[in-house]
């Protein structure tokens, strides 16, 4: 299986991401800069975390404006895997390729830590390595990851079983602050109409080892490579 990270102005996690595909999985990688056209080769794009074009107007609002980001967009429709994780999430709802938008955090601060999810969806491309209702700790580092959707949009995701992970607490279950910045439906992840794009802001590249600690997130492209073996 071949990834593609793509690299924005400003992105400080591409190289947790190449490491996590490259090194930890075997599998092959390579960075793909914001002014490339081409996709062509790869199974699955990436957009990783950081401060693209230093979150200048919003966070993800010029990178969305980026010319690889029509190649994304073209990838997607035919079927293509994106993951996009934190900031990457973030210019991912910007783009319109999935629904809702990411807000400053209910604390107005940055939130650097561990977080409770839940899997509320083992069935898609991205989490069919877990269990449903499994419990994992998979840290999250941001501060605008407060998604928000109206109504109906919160419905349809319900409804639709496109919500993947939700915050909980360490029990698996929810409360009024469980998602530590305020997420409406302790939203933490979702997937779009066909499943193949979704858009996290807990970091499944950061808990891949157990050497660092935590593995939570090791299922995540687990999942993945399900598909390819």
């Amino acid at each position: 299986m071949k990834f593609g990270i793509i690299v924005f102005p400003g992105s400080n996690c591409d190289h947790d991401c190449y490491h996590a595909v490259k090194h930890v999985f075997g599998c092959e990688a390579g960075f793909i800069w914001h002014k490339s056209s081409c996709l062509d080769g790869l199974d699955c794009v990436i957009l990783p975390g950081g401060f693209s074009y230093g979150d200048y107007l919003r966070t993800g609002a010029i990178a969305r404006f980026s010319p690889v980001m029509n190649a994304v967009q073209a990838f997607a429709k035919k079927g293509g895997l994106v993951l996009g994780i934190c900031n990457g999430f973030q210019i991912l709802a910007e783009a319109g390729l999935l629904p809702g938008v990411l807000m400053r955090n209910s604390g107005l601060k940055f939130i650097c830590k561990g977080a409770s999810l839940r899997v509320e969806n083992n069935t898609s491309r991205f989490t069919s390595a877990y269990t449903k209702g499994q419990i994992v700790n998979i840290p999250i580092a941001h501060a605008d990851g407060s998604y928000y959707a109206d109504d109906d949009t919160i419905k349809l995701l319900e409804d639709s079983g496109r919500i993947a992970f939700r915050y909980c607490l360490a029990d698996g279950s929810g409360a009024p602050d469980a998602a530590p910045n305020g997420s409406r439906a302790d939203i933490a992840a979702i997937l779009n109409e066909a499943g193949n794009v979704m858009g996290s802001m807990p970091h499944p590249e950061r808990a891949c080892e157990a050497t660092l600690g935590q593995t939570g997130g090791r299922a995540v492209f687990e999942s993945l490579l399900k598909g390819f073996v």
